[in-house]
């Protein structure tokens, strides 16, 4: 019987197909509707703040908007929160129940900044609260760790910046990402076949950079809550500026690195780490960055690079599912964790 983190993995690309029927008009509205703003302020926590570190690229790259991640406790814990003058504000949640989220877009109301969320639950506080909603159309999250929730959010955060660069082949390049998503699950077995060998592990790096530094911490955060691993990530500029002294003969490092901008800078990495004798976990669509890894994590040809974290996601999320089978754990109630967390 497969798991209900398995079936909601597999769902992701029909999900994602659904969402983009259902609200890629409606997302292109609200892009039209909002006022000119000179930055965005994003409210996230958990694996929605690390969309949010998606967003800071491809709002940045394609539209030309910079984006801030916004400090909640400002605003529960220190009853100090910031002036918003010209900002866009908008929170990211799969619940929409989380209060310090809600607080956010509540004072930028006050203040009379234009308000968005994008949320599973159109019913929800934060949905209640915000000018413009967006819903995710990932249906129930039956399993604890985000999956579906979280490539919904970027597609919705790839749509607004589609809509907003003006350029009418971003949006057919968004329209063919559910068929690529189905064609790199299509190649989980392999994965299966090899997450035995890091039974063992209990901690290792997970590193990318530009769209994918999201991607490096969304990974980690799946293989803490799901395998109980220390997994720690790094953009590959970061991780150069000391971290790298950790790494010992022997260290799993996980890198993400499709084809764009940052494959050059990620493959001289990849050498250098094996030069330290490192153990590399490698996600790429490059057979030659595929080559330098002892464990490869293949992706598809022909994903743009900007919509690369919703399929180099993939291979991580069913890495962390199979690391937790081999381990004898239910990835579908990892301890301590709940559904939905409500932090002030």
């Amino acid at each position: 019987m497969p798991t209900l983190l398995e079936q909601e993995i597999l769902s992701q690309p029909e999900r994602i197909a659904g969402l983009l029927d259902a609200e890629l008009e409606h997302i292109g509205r609200i892009a039209a509707a909002l006022p000119t703003c000179d930055y965005a302020l994003i409210a996230a926590r958990g694996s929605s703040d690390r969309a949010a570190q998606y967003a800071q690229y491809a709002w940045g790259a394609l539209a030309g908007l910079p984006v801030a991640l916004a400090a909640p406790s400002l605003y529960t814990l220190y009853d100090a929160p910031p002036r918003l003058a010209r900002a866009l504000v908008v929170g990211v949640s799969q619940s929409g129940q989380s209060p310090d989220i809600v607080a956010v877009l509540e004072d930028a109301r006050r203040q009379g900044r234009p308000t968005l969320a994008i949320t599973n639950d159109a019913g929800s506080p934060l949905a209640a609260t915000a000018d413009h909603v967006i819903e995710l159309h990932a249906g129930p999250e039956r399993s604890v760790a985000a999956t579906k929730t979280y490539t919904a959010q970027l597609a919705v955060l790839a749509a607004l910046a589609a809509h907003w660069s003006g350029q009418p082949e971003r949006l057919e390049e968004l329209r063919r990402l559910p068929d690529q998503l189905a064609a790199v699950l299509a190649g989980r077995a392999a994965i299966s076949a090899r997450a035995g060998r890091y039974r063992a592990m209990t901690q290792c790096l997970v590193i990318g950079r530009g769209y994918n530094y999201a991607t490096a911490y969304e990974l980690a955060l799946k293989l803490e809550e799901l395998t109980y691993v220390m997994a720690i990530a790094y953009s590959s500029a970061d991780f150069r500026h000391g971290p790298i002294a950790t790494v010992a003969p022997g260290t799993p490092a996980i890198l993400i690195a499709p084809s764009g901008r940052t494959l050059a800078d990620m493959r001289a990495l990849a050498g250098e780490l094996r030069r330290r004798g490192a153990e590399l976990l490698v996600i790429a669509d490059d057979a030659d960055m595929l080559a330098l890894a002892r464990t490869p994590l293949p992706l598809v040809d022909g994903i743009p690079e900007w919509l690369s974290p919703l399929a180099a996601v993939l291979p991580g999320q069913w890495l962390a599912l199979q690391l937790a089978l081999a381990k004898g754990l239910d990835p579908d109630t990892p301890r301590g964790l709940r559904k939905v967390t409500r932090t002030v």
